[in-house]
């Protein structure tokens, strides 16, 4: 068996473009991997396309040199783009090895070590305040549409919510300035009324959900680290699971990390292990998150890895289609440091049409067991919703 083609699919995810790699065989199996990004779609495409001559002819069992290669390659412009693009290529691969040996991919390595993985609600309101008549959900006009919101995710059986700062109202916003957010300065500084907003939105969800459900508020890359700090400190009642915060400087984290009790995570934007050394060395976080559809299976299980040394527990960073669930509950299946496992429920319609949805009982979801991932991209209803850029 070879690899025959290797190619791209864009799909329409509403308000984002679902990108997929296709990996076919001379005569077997096809394999899907998932490396979606809001904003280089057509980059990675690109970039997939460059890398094919070193893929086919290729047998796809050999995954980690096929990988390897491709690392080598393009160790000129490492990381980004050229990392999400082996990443898809390499899941792809996994999903083909694990079809044609007959068995879900977690088998492979030694799994299952689980079998359902605990899931927090994530984007939860903040999808509703940007998108509510595209997904048919309510509204974010008011904080008791916050508070209507937070019962709703226990009634509806889950035990961990994750938020961004949503300023509710007619519209509702999101403070992410210069992204689709309200206007702001470039400075990434907390003002007094966001201070007491954030600390307001979160009292009311804690409110809703009682003590025993866990909330996590993301605050991307929005505040310096001297703000993030102030929010982390004005959230400490709160007992939030954690306060997420990107930054590529781990000093940074750790002086945040030593000086609240708030817990802190971050990760989802670093790519290799090499790039989450120094985050393991200096402890500066409580919790790792990875993205499998940027960094691959191999490296993934790497990074969790190397966490694991240094009693760090890992959550996989999951906003994208069912693949990436799939995907991702496999990575949890082969580990034993996992936290909890990012989704987003509020979504469009067809997500559940373009890929078979993932079973989720009472919060957590099902490891699949059907070989590969346990689920395929539905190329027809791909075909229905073409990404327009």
């Amino acid at each position: 068996m070879k690899i025959s083609r290797v190619s791209v699919l864009h799909v329409d995810g509403g308000w984002r473009p679902w990108t997929f790699v296709k990996v076919e065989t001379d005569t077997g199996p096809v394999g899907y991997g998932e490396c979606s990004d809001n904003r280089l779609a057509h980059s990675i495409a690109g970039c997939v396309r460059d890398l094919e001559p070193l893929v086919v002819g290729r047998n796809p069992h050999e995954v980690e040199m096929i990988t390897h290669d491709l690392y080598r390659a393009a160790r000129h412009a490492p990381g980004g783009v050229v990392q999400k693009a082996i990443a898809g290529i390499d899941l792809a691969l996994w999903d083909i090895k694990g079809k044609d040996l007959g068995v879900p991919v977690y088998t492979l390595f030694g799994g299952p070590t689980r079998d359902r993985v605990r899931l927090y609600w994530s984007h939860c309101g903040t999808t509703r305040a940007r998108y509510a008549p595209l997904v048919g959900t309510p509204p974010i006009r008011s904080f008791e549409d916050i508070a209507a919101l937070g019962r709703e995710v226990v009634e509806r059986g889950f035990t961990a919510l994750k938020t961004n700062i949503i300023l509710p109202g007619d519209p509702a916003q999101v403070w992410m300035p210069g992204f689709g957010g309200p206007p702001g300065s470039s400075d990434r500084v907390v003002e007094p009324w966001l201070l007491r907003h954030i600390q307001t939105l979160i009292a009311t969800f804690r409110q809703a959900v009682g003590p025993d459900t866990d909330i996590l508020l993301d605050l991307n890359f929005n505040f310096t680290p001297e703000s993030c700090l102030r929010i982390a400190k004005a959230l400490e009642p709160y007992d939030l699971l954690w306060l997420e915060i990107d930054n590529y400087n781990p000093e940074a984290l750790l002086q945040i990390k030593m000086s609240t009790s708030t817990r802190i995570t971050s990760g989802e934007n670093l790519y290799g292990i090499r790039s989450y050394r120094r985050y393991c060395e200096l402890q500066c976080v409580d919790h790792l998150m990875i993205d499998v559809p940027w960094n691959g299976f191999c490296e993934s299980r790497k990074i969790a890895t190397m966490a694991e040394a240094y009693d760090i527990n890992v959550s996989p960073h999951n906003y994208y289609s069912h693949l990436s669930s799939y995907i991702s509950a496999h990575l949890c299946a082969t580990l034993t440091n996992v936290r909890i496992m990012e989704i987003d429920i509020d979504d469009v319609p067809w997500k559940d049409e373009l890929v078979e949805p993932p079973l989720i009982e009472k919060g957590y979801m099902r490891v699949p067991t059907r070989p590969g991932w346990g689920a395929d991209v539905n190329e027809k209803v791909a075909a229905r919703h073409p990404w327009a850029r």
